[in-house]
Parts: structure tokens; sequence; C-alpha cells
């Protein structure tokens, strides 16, 4: 028999919708059977299994629109799969290069690469044909312009989109951070957050030429966002997301040579932080992703210059995101929609949603927990967060893929 199970007494939230009520879902197998306010009111009947959630959040499975699976020194598939799991992640999407994750206990998707790194391109058409949602070249900068236009153009014919990590290679050749008085004072060479701006602005003009969607990844300045909402309003097929370390730490979070902080694009100032905040509460900005990038310790504990860049973020997306919440800059919904519905629609997925028949993917959260991040707790085997010893409130406590429990948080 189908396994069914009522989850009652829970806040259900559901971005998509607007939903925010006191409620019951029922799951049949991996679909939502039903939900609402006043299902069940009257006992729930035999045979259905029933789980007392009271007054825990239900919300939609968080989905992760930029995870790199593995870091090629050991921390394997298997890892990142646990660690979104962890975090509340029912979906995640792989950067290239990937390897398939086996047994997953998460949902996954990958993107393709655009080119092969010579400027030639990749192969799009038989990357479509098995399934990947978008093409980028992950953590490079697709430079050169007429190279651009060819990806733009391949993916609009193939009914994909092209996602872009924004940085203009001259200008940050050999930066280590942020460009400033911080930099200067650390005697690290630094990044302006011109060579941000510079590409999108650019690949905004390739977009009126070839009419491509085009989705920017992890914004971190000011300058961007105000380029984006513009071409917004334009109606151009623009979308962006950020990562919670652009709206959440500053480069004063490098100082004393803090390699965990070393991201790529680098950590800006406390002007730039709140233009992202402001980015993502006008809509400017689509979604959060955590930028998952794990590393072994070995390539964080050398001196600045040489550490890797990149950080953990999957088990901290949703508290460093329910932050906003709490500090009155984003509605409970609207913060949520950043984590489901907003990255399911932009990758024409039929996730994010609370609803009948729809795919039971769930996230139960305590949105009042209150906790401190131990790297040393993570399912993630990599420790390279800075967010380490840092007081959040809000975990995920129950994560549910397609009607099963992958993760509790007292398992």
């Amino acid at each position: 028999m189908t396994r069914r199970i009522a989850y009652r007494h829970a806040r259900l939230l559901d971005p998509a919708s607007g939903l925010d009520t006191v409620g019951t879902v029922l799951t049949e197998g991996g679909v939502i059977a039903d939900l609402g306010a006043g299902l069940f009111a009257d006992g729930v009947p035999d045979g259905i299994e029933t789980i007392d959630l009271r007054g825990l959040c239900l919300a939609p499975g968080l989905i992760d629109m930029r995870v790199a699976a593995g870091d090629g020194h050991g921390y394997v598939d298997e890892d990142t799969a646990r660690s979104a799991a962890a975090g509340g992640v029912t979906s995640i999407v792989l950067l290239p290069p990937h390897t398939s994750l086996r047994h997953s206990p998460v949902r996954v998707f990958h993107y393709a690469g655009a080119t092969t790194g010579t400027g030639a391109l990749a192969e799009m058409g038989l990357a479509a044909q098995v399934g990947a949602l978008a093409f980028t070249d992950g953590a490079n900068a697709i430079a050169d312009a007429a190279v651009m236009v060819r990806v733009m153009r391949y993916a609009a014919a193939l009914g994909r989109f092209v996602i872009q990590h924004p940085e203009e290679p001259s200008l940050a050749a050999g930066g280590q951070m942020n460009a400033g008085e911080v930099a200067t004072r650390m005697g690290l060479p630094g990044i302006p957050a011109q060579a941000e701006v510079i590409p999108i602005e650019r690949d905004l003009r390739l977009v009126e030429l070839t009419g491509a969607r085009l989705h920017i990844a992890h914004v971190s300045t000011g300058a961007a966002v105000d380029v984006i909402r513009d071409a917004k309003r334009r109606g151009l097929p623009v979308t962006c997301d950020t990562a919670p370390a652009y709206f959440a730490l500053t480069e004063t979070d490098v100082m004393g040579y803090r390699t965990v902080a070393k991201l790529s694009p680098p950590l800006r100032d406390e002007m730039e932080r709140r233009a992202i905040v402001e980015g993502l509460a006008d809509g400017t900005i689509d979604a959060i992703a955590s930028d998952h990038q794990p590393h072994p310790a070995a390539a964080k504990d050398v001196p600045f210059p040489e550490a890797a860049s990149g950080i953990v973020g999957l088990e901290t997306l949703l508290p460093l995101t329910l932050e906003m919440v709490q500090n009155g800059k984003l509605p409970m919904l609207d913060a949520l929609g950043l984590l489901t519905a907003g990255p399911a629609r932009l990758l024409g997925l039929e996730l994010g949603r609370l609803a009948k028949g729809a795919t039971a993917d769930l996230t139960i959260f305590d949105p009042d927990w209150l906790w401190r991040v131990d790297v040393g707790r993570f399912a993630s085997g990599s420790r390279n967060s800075p967010f380490d010893r840092r007081p959040v409130t809000g975990r995920a406590i129950r994560t549910v893929v397609a009607g099963e429990t992958v993760f509790t948080l007292d398992a």
C-alpha cells in the first residue's frame, strides 16, 4: 500500500500561492494529496500515519541552484548530498564539471559547460539532450564577446539559458579581495567593483542582440543590482541570484587574513552589502543560492594569496536567509520564495510549491531555534565556512523528498 502521512499542526508556508496558515499536509507516496487549515479537523482517519509538528514551519523543499559537488581533493558527492539534506535542501543543481551523485537523498540536476575553456563551444546540443538546465563556465567568466554571442544563440535555440560568472578577467587578475581601504591596509591586491558590472553591461547588450535568456550568478555589488534592475524594467530576459555571504558578511570579515572568507566574487564593503539587501527586498534579485564549494583544510590553511576561493554553504543557507526576516528586511514568504518558488521558476522545474498534486518535497523548520554554527558538526566533510561560531536563529528539523524523510535533526 502507498504510504500516507499527515503532517499536522504545522505553519504552512507556500510562497508560490501566498499561503500562510496553520494546518495539515497529507502526502501519499511522493505527492501532496491534500492540505489546508481545516484538513482532518475532526481527526485523522485510520491507516494514515500522523506526525505532529507542534507549530513548526512546513514549506516547499529548498532548491539550491548553485552547488559544486566536489573539489577534487577527496570530498565526494555523497558528502554534498548529505549536507544538502541536513540544510533542508531537497534539490541541488551542480556546476560543471561534475559527476553523478549516486544514491543521493536529494534531487540532483545539472548545468553543462558553455565552452571548452579554449574558446571553442562545448557540446551544447548533446548536453541539452541529457537534461542540462542551462549553460555556464562555472566560476570562470565567458570573457570573449564573440564567444558569448555564439553561446547565447545556441542556448536560445535549445530552449536553455546562459549563466555568467560576472568578472572581467583583466581587471580581476591577481586580485585577492575587494579593492579598497581594507585591502590596502592588508597589503593585498584588490578586485574593484567595476570588474563585476562591466561584463554584465556588455552581456545585456548581447541579450538585446540575440534574444537569449541571461542569468547573472552571485551578484555582490550595488552597481550590478542597478543595471539588472534597469534591464528588467526594459523587459530584457535577465535574472540573477546572490549568496548569503554577500548580505551577511563584508570585507572586514577577511581581516586577519581569514582564508575561510576568501570568495569569488570577493566580499564587498558595507554599502555594497546593503545594496544586495535592497535588491532582495525589491525583487531585483530572483533567488538565493548557497554557492557551496567544499575545500579540504589544506586548500585554506595556506597564505592568503595561495588559498582557494569558496565556502561551504548548504547547511547555513536557511538560517542566514531567515536572518533577514528576523531583522525586518524581508517578510517570511518573500525570504522563502527566494529559496523555493524563485529558483524553481527560473529553472523551469515543477517543484517549490505546496499544492494538491505537487511533489512531496518538504522542508520542516523551527524559525525560533537559537543555535551557533559549528562546522565540526556539519554533515559535509568540508569545514571551510566563515560562519563558524556565528549565532543564528532558525534550523531545518526534517527534510522530506518525494514523501520520504531523508533527514531529521536528532537522527
